[in-house]
């Protein structure tokens, strides 16, 4: 036999469509061929099949070897064609038999002894192949993430010797165990006491409620304070305070990862937490690059993203936010590809007042076009996109030195967690994520409400996108409190978090 067909699967953004791989061994001078769009990478699969072959004491062709990696108009990227590729001129060779060889997708990319090494995108892979009925061949340090996926039998190899052994039937490899199905959304093994605990905090009172109200609702936040008050504290314990992640929640972060090479089976169901340098760049933050990429606005899906000192962030790298803020994901093109990401983050900011951070205080030399021009630099339309705006004062000397008896993460996401299944109750989504049909429908005020919120369209010069939004903040509000309807106290404290930043 001188022609082998083998299956694996490329990566185009978050999809991972199958590739065909064939190889075809041919009379003639020595040759090895890869046509069908292969990258860099790929190409160079050539030397790496070549000495791995060879160091598992198999004997390379000398004859014209052509691998095509089929649909001929798909990129090919990574190393992960590596083990389809030097299987296939293995079994066109006539040195390993594989009876069952449509019963297997592989991928891999091969060590020059021949042993397999991890690849990124195994769980993206994965999910794609479920379902298929095929099982799916991968190196070991991968298959621990692939094993997430309910349907699809993951096959952990150490080599391309391993592997070779199991399709002619010597030593078959042993599927992976799945996972344990996770209790309200979180494995066993996962707690809450790896995050940092709310009741580190010291005083902020009304900072912790805006916090409690952001993870009820999953609206955006944005603080503004002196250095030192405890912005980045409060925002590095808005996790611990969220609800427990579904499995589809926690396989949508994992896969996003996953693409980025960045997965921790560890930190599975987990909330992810990101907080870019405020020197990011634009196709950092949402993605981008030559090969597309998940940005960091991706890497927190369904997590957090914590942008610090937000006026030092580029103007055009905040207004790249505007969409995937409304939209939940992120449309990346660039001359030969395009790829869309999930970017449902939920979005905590910190900034100071003022340019040295001490506005009205006696040390506080800028003047007023100083600090206007620096917070200029945070445009209307994106202002608008953000939930709640609060201003967190520095904490007094007493508050410092008492002891600390605030409320605990846990006492906080009991609440939210409560009012966060009334809202999946009542409209499966979040309120941050209610649609203006939706807002008119669960979102309707009493009298005293209509009246208060009539008010504030007038003097606060609320756009429409701000009216829907102190509705919706408002209804978390209602939730938290266990009311079924929006009254008139509701309102007036969704205004006060939409005053801006004074």
């Amino acid at each position: 036999m001188s022609l082998a067909v083998l299956r694996s699967r490329a990566l185009a953004g978050m999809a991972a469509p199958e590739v065909t791989v064939e190889v075809h061994l041919a009379a003639g001078l020595p040759s090895f061929t890869l046509v069908g769009l292969p990258d860099t990478e790929v190409k160079e699969a050539r030397e790496r099949v070549r000495a791995a072959i060879q160091n598992a004491h198999f004997e390379f062709p000398a004859r014209r070897i052509t691998v095509n990696l089929a649909p001929a108009d798909l990129p090919k990227e990574s190393g992960r064609f590596d083990l389809p590729i030097a299987l296939g001129i293995l079994i066109a060779s006539g040195q390993v038999k594989a009876p069952a060889l449509d019963r297997h997708e592989f991928a891999g990319e091969l060590s020059l002894s021949g042993e397999l090494r991890p690849i990124r995108g195994a769980l993206a892979m994965c999910v794609a192949a479920a379902g298929s009925g095929r099982s799916f061949v991968l190196p070991k340090e991968s298959a621990a993430e692939a094993a997430l996926i309910d349907d699809l039998a993951v096959l952990p190899a150490g080599s391309l010797l391993e592997v070779c052994a199991h399709l002619g039937g010597q030593a078959p490899l042993q599927e992976i165990a799945v996972p344990p199905a996770p209790s309200q959304g979180i494995p066993p093994r996962i707690t809450f006491s790896t995050y940092p605990d709310l009741a580190e905090v010291k005083g902020q009172t009304q900072a912790k409620r805006a916090l409690e109200v952001a993870a009820a609702g999953g609206h955006s936040l944005l603080m503004s304070g002196p250095p030192g008050s405890g912005k980045s504290m409060l925002a590095s314990r808005l996790p611990g305070i969220l609800p427990p992640m579904t499995r589809d929640e926690a396989l949508a972060s994992a896969a996003v990862q996953s693409l980025a090479g960045i997965f921790d089976t560890k930190r599975w169901a987990r909330r992810p937490f990101r907080s870019p340098h405020h020197s990011a760049s634009a196709p950092a933050l949402v993605g981008g690059g030559s090969v597309p990429r998940p940005g960091e606005i991706s890497l927190a899906h369904h997590g957090v993203l914590f942008l610090d000192e937000l006026p030092e962030f580029a103007r055009s790298v905040l207004e790249a936010l505007r969409e995937p803020l409304e939209t939940g994901h992120i449309h990346v093109a660039r001359a030969a590809r395009r790829a869309e990401f999930p970017a449902r983050f939920q979005l905590v900011a910190a900034m100071n007042p003022c340019p040295c951070g001490h506005l009205g205080e006696a040390r506080c030399r800028c003047t007023p076009d100083q600090v206007a021009k620096y917070r200029s630099k945070l445009s209307g339309p994106f202002l608008d996109r953000i939930d709640l705006m609060i201003e967190v004062p520095a904490v007094a000397e007493a508050e410092l030195s008492a002891r600390g008896d605030g409320e605990a993460s846990n006492v906080v996401r009991g609440r939210v967690a409560a009012a966060r299944e009334r809202q999946i109750v009542r409209q499966d989504k979040p309120n941050a994520l209610l649609t203006p049909d939706e807002i008119d429908r669960y979102c309707l005020p009493d009298c005293a409400g209509a009246q208060l919120l009539k008010q504030a369209m007038a003097q606060l010069k609320l756009s429409a996108r701000g009216y829907h939004r102190v509705l919706k903040v408002a209804r978390t509000i209602a939730d938290l409190a266990g009311e079924e309807n929006i009254k008139g106290a509701h309102i007036a404290e969704a205004i006060h978090y939409r005053r801006g930043l004074g």
